[in-house]
């Protein structure tokens, strides 16, 4: 059954109890996004909040909780996707399957958008004072829209195929904003938005956007999607959601989906920019509060059934996880054709996404040479790293599949077993300075700024890694506690971090000028200084969330016995990480006591939640 929207969605998932309906008041002060998450946390079903407090509107959330709902809500086209996908990657195969290449014929034709004079979207309006003021943690700027989906089309080639369809986080209450007409709008670096935006810059135009909530569920996935420059969010929204998408024309001349459930239509403004922020976001700390783009709103559009979908982001894992495993599930069989000789790629989702890359590659071209270490693997590093939102990884880690072909990306604590085993820290680091990173990482030197960290690892293994303390470890002052994280990973616990940012600890420094790189701590050739050791080594979300967000590579790794060659850096002995938090980082994300106690009460027994939280 094809969901055209939301309303159909909410039937499916209660015929098939997968749905929870909430009808005693909630406060979408804090105590909403706790529920959310707190029922996500145990795979429980969506959530239905019929009594909101401030709003006419009822709020929809959980929707994507478990991957196995996100299946259930396109299961008669994920098949389709898929293969087409396979397709994509090897054409060929479409030839020699014409039969099930032609069955795939209608689903393509789903790809063109439809238009339609009028729709539900188009039947009433409201204010933006009306719409669910959604707050998800205790330090947020304002209320936000969670689940955005912001629509632009192309200044010179206006229309849907050149349209870009994205999931940047408005702020439509707080700061500096003009109640009822503005909202902020959060776009980050590489964002398909940004392009139209500059050249609506450049004529001196404002740039029409709308902004839809609810809908076909499709629409939500596409926004996130990484699509192909030039291929239109609207286009695999239909193929995925298995249906054209029902389009209406608005004032400030865009389209919207007629059966999409809020729209806020409008512009963004040519020459001001606001504070916008702080929200807690994905990697589990505030971004904090810098001018964005502002969108004057025009006119708010809403169907007469109208349903506010919302879900809350913070330390992963959270909702957001669920669409990175559907995201991969899809774009999986399309990887090969990404970058030739790469078989798999994982952003790691304990690591907040970009600041950890996985990947697997092949030795391809020089079978004859005894190994030489990483070469072709380099060339594929470079290329994932020119790829969209693969661009902003801050550490990417391939590994040869060509010398363990069981290798699997998802099993992390294998992974860096085998590349622990074979890398070596002269040969195998390559950084890249004064670069890009994630609008939302405060680990680099600024906004948008920082530095990245390819490494490579290939051949036969170089080392036994410990698993277990060594009786002859001795560390120097003001290090202490030491735990072993992974086969070969030595955490310890540092002094509060004091420095310049951007530059490297004097702790730090002094750590590895104490050993040689024949002392019996070389045998973990990896070291992470942090804050609290116990905590980091405790399980492995926690040493990837520390590890990879709390670090900027260029300024914050070290290593015992280093050297500059040619201005090749790297290191005879261990490689050490400071993974501290620093002055400069975003503060971490914590919950309100009394509204946790609030939750509580609704799973308490006679409690709409009780035998689910």
């Amino acid at each position: 059954m094809a969901l055209r929207n939301l309303q159909d969605t909410v039937r499916k998932l209660r015929q098939s109890n997968q749905l929870v309906q909430v009808d005693c008041e909630v406060d979408p002060y804090l105590e909403v996004g706790a529920i959310q998450r707190r029922v996500y946390a145990v795979s429980g079903p969506a959530l239905l909040f019929n009594n909101v407090k401030g709003t006419a509107f009822p709020m929809l959330g959980n929707l994507y909780g478990t991957l196995a709902r996100a299946r259930f809500l396109f299961g008669d086209t994920l098949g389709a996707v898929e293969q087409l996908m396979h397709f994509k990657n090897d054409p060929a195969k479409a030839l020699n399957a014409p039969l099930t290449a032609s069955k795939l014929i209608p689903h393509l034709l789903h790809a063109l958008p439809k238009r339609h004079k009028k729709g539900p979207l188009l039947l009433k309006t409201t204010s933006l004072d009306k719409l669910p003021q959604l707050v998800s943690w205790p330090k947020d700027g304002g209320a936000f829209i969670t689940l955005p989906q912001v629509y632009s089309e192309h200044p010179d080639h206006p229309g849907w195929k050149k349209s870009n369809l994205g999931m940047y986080r408005v702020q439509i209450s707080g700061g500096s904003y003009c109640p009822k007409h503005e909202a902020g709008i959060h776009y980050q670096i590489h964002r398909g938005i940004g392009v139209h935006h500059a050249l609506a810059l450049a004529k001196g135009q404002p740039l029409p956007v709308n902004v839809f909530v609810g809908g076909p569920p499709s629409l939500s996935v596409a926004a996130v999607m990484p699509l192909p420059e030039g291929l239109p969010e609207l286009a695999f929204a239909g193929v995925l959601g298995g249906h054209r998408i029902s389009m209406v024309d608005t004032p400030n001349g865009l389209l919207a989906p007629a059966e999409a459930d809020f729209c806020l239509s409008g512009h963004i403004l040519t020459d001001q920019t606001r504070p916008e922020g702080p929200f807690g976001d994905h990697l589990g700390y505030y971004s904090l509060t810098h001018n964005f783009p502002v969108m004057y709103i025009e006119r708010i559009y809403h169907r007469p059934d109208a349903i506010w979908p919302f879900t809350t982001v913070g330390r992963p894992p959270q909702e957001d996880t669920v669409f990175g495993q559907l995201i991969h599930e899809l774009t999986e069989p399309a990887v090969p054709s990404l970058v030739p000789g790469v078989h798999a790629v994982h952003a790691v989702d304990a690591a907040g996404v970009h600041p950890l890359l996985l990947a697997l590659g092949s030795e391809r071209y020089t079978p004859y040479l005894e190994d030489q270490g990483p070469q072709e693997l380099l060339t594929q590093a470079n290329a994932l790293l020119g790829q969209g939102q693969l661009s902003l990884a801050k550490y990417l880690i391939i590994a040869s599949q060509d010398d363990q072909s069981t290798l699997d990306l998802h099993d992390i604590p294998a992974f860096f077993r085998f590349v622990l085993e074979r890398v070596v820290w002269a040969r195998d680091l390559h950084f890249q300075t004064n670069t890009t990173v994630d609008t939302l990482d405060y680990s680099g030197t600024g906004f948008n700024r920082g530095s990245k960290l390819i490494i490579a690892a290939s051949g036969p293994p170089c080392r036994t890694l410990p698993t277990a303390l060594t009786s002859m470890l001795k560390l120097p002052p003001n290090f202490s506690n030491p735990q072993v994280a992974l086969p070969g990973v030595l955490v310890l616990q540092g002094q509060p971090w004091q420095g310049e940012r951007g530059l490297t600890a004097a702790d730090i420094i002094a750590f590895c000028r104490a050993y040689t790189h024949q002392d019996p701590i070389n045998r973990y050739p990896l070291i992470i200084v942090v804050d609290n050791s116990e905590m980091a080594a405790r399980n492995l979300y926690n040493f990837l969330w520390v590890t990879f967000t709390r670090s900027n590579p260029a300024a914050d790794i070290e290593g015992i016995d280093s050297f500059f060659v040619a201005k090749h850096w790297g290191c005879q002995g261990s490689l050490i990480i400071d993974a501290r938090s620093k002055q400069h980082h975003a503060p971490p994300l914590e919950e309100d006591p009394d509204v946790e106690r609030r939750v509580d009460e609704l799973g308490a027994s006679g409690g709409p939640l009780h035998g689910i939280i």
